[in-house]
């Protein structure tokens, strides 16, 4: 499962690879597609999503506008793990390490913040017949699974979850055996959305008050400093860290260093201004808020 490396960096190198022997072209690392277990579980969530819409619209006739709001960021969210998953930049990471980098962001600081604003699982849960329905939700209030639910979604925890992810997967060894092993591969893939989601949904979906805001803050913060910082060692190092990739960013017209530090900089620089985007947006709905409940206050 590896397939548009959509970074307009690599295009002077994409028109500069030739097909010599022993080497890789671009027409070797891009092609569209991708494993059909993971194109059947595209479309089920967008289906079921469409179907739990499509049930709920009539009975929200006081709050449309927010379950618009909804549906349009899980769409935005949904492209995005398309193109994460399903484009030639899935075929491009098994030849650059750059593109792989661009991968992986896509699914932890794109499609990931999006999903979770997008709050799918009520959807989903609204496109099952009425039995099933009920019989969720009695799983839902069941106490273990509360407790299950909330031990993952704690911010420390989604926190930690994240990291372990992030940091586990770059190990040499695990990172050149995900590229070895499709299944490995998946697994790897799944560990970054899902703790990403777990991450986002404790930055972005949990309410806090005023307390679970600046913990937010300082979330993003740190998960800005140990991924830029994990992206600088790759920046910054001179020794090749995967040899798997070895000729196969001639595709791309790089060196295997080159593309391991290209790789590196996508991480360090866009990805860390991501984390610092979306702590300025917090910032800035926390004071929007604050002057609000002031006034509110200060009324007799």
């Amino acid at each position: 499962m590896r397939k548009l490396s959509p970074f307009l960096l690599l295009a002077p190198a994409l028109a500069s690879a030739h097909d010599v022997e022993g080497q890789y072209t671009a027409a070797d690392a891009l092609s569209w597609g991708a494993e059909p277990w993971v194109l059947f579980l595209l479309a089920l969530a967008l289906l079921l999503y469409a179907a739990g819409l499509r049930r709920l619209w009539p009975r929200s006739r006081q709050s449309r506008r927010p379950l618009a709001r909804q549906a349009a960021w899980f769409g935005a969210g949904w492209i995005a793990l398309a193109l994460a998953l399903a484009s030639p930049l899935d075929s491009a990471g098994s030849f650059s390490f750059a593109a792989h980098m661009v991968q992986h962001e896509f699914l932890m600081i794109v499609a990931a913040p999006m999903l979770v604003l997008g709050r799918p699982l009520g959807i989903w849960v609204w496109s099952l017949p009425a039995a099933w329905r009920r019989r969720t939700g009695a799983a839902s209030r069941n106490a273990a699974v509360g407790a299950a639910w909330d031990a993952l979604t704690r911010p420390l925890n989604a926190w930690l979850l994240h990291f372990a992810a992030l940091w586990m997967w770059h190990v040499p060894a695990t990172f050149q055996a995900g590229l070895a092993s499709n299944g490995v591969h998946a697994l790897q893939h799944a560990s970054f959305l899902f703790s990403a989601l777990l991450f986002w949904w404790a930055v972005l979906g949990r309410q806090g008050g005023a307390q679970g805001r600046g913990a937010a803050i300082v979330y993003l913060f740190t998960t800005m400093m140990h991924t830029g910082a994990l992206g600088a060692m790759f920046t910054m190092s001179e020794t090749i860290w995967y040899p798997y990739y070895g000729s196969k960013a001639q595709a791309f017209g790089l060196s295997a260093l080159e593309d391991q530090q290209l790789g590196g900089l996508i991480m360090w620089i866009p990805g860390g201004l991501a984390y610092v985007a979306a702590g300025l947006v917090l910032c800035a709905r926390w004071l929007a808020r604050a002057p609000q409940g002031a006034t509110a206050k200060g009324r007799p």
